[in-house]
């Protein structure tokens, strides 16, 4: 009788989740990405913030644009403007992602494609919250400037 709860359970969350993969969904994420949870070759010390906004063309595809700030410890400030793609793999919420960024500070601008890693964990029908990892390669200067790390994200679906 236990498994058959549980069973009935995962069901119902997979089909929850599965409703805000849908054609024509719209989707805000506020993400921090890193605070001290990323690596490149030259940072000490860094705090990203991102917005990004979406929009699902097809059921399980979304396409989404991104404006960020990054702040490093040596008090380098970068403005990051970007577009991309996720596909949600799986109805419960796991999901690939590919962009590219365009990254200026002052004294170096890049342009940065990227992949990402993540799962979409619903807190309700709305609302997720959004571990990553991600890697953004730097086509100026990879060795400073490709940067692996982690995310996490508050996602919203309406």
């Amino acid at each position: 009788m236990k498994k058959i709860i549980i069973a009935l359970a995962m069901l119902t969350i997979s089909i929850g989740a599965n409703a805000q993969f849908e054609e024509g969904t719209k989707y805000v994420e506020s993400a921090f990405n890193s605070i001290g949870l990323s690596y490149n070759g030259m940072e000490e010390f860094r705090f990203g913030a991102e917005l990004k906004g979406g929009y699902f063309i097809e059921d399980q595809i979304m396409l989404n644009a991104v404006i960020g700030f990054n702040h490093f410890g040596k008090s380098m400030n970068q403005f990051v403007v970007g577009a991309g793609a996720r596909y949600y793999i799986f109805e419960n919420g796991f999901y690939g992602g590919v962009n590219v960024k365009g990254v200026f500070e002052k004294g170096h601008n890049d342009l940065m494609p990227g992949i990402e890693v993540g799962y979409a964990f619903f807190v309700n029908d709305k609302m997720t919250i959004e571990p990553a990892v991600y890697y953004d390669q730097s086509f100026s200067d990879h060795k400073n400037y490709s940067t692996v790390g982690l995310k996490i994200g508050i996602g919203l679906y309406f």
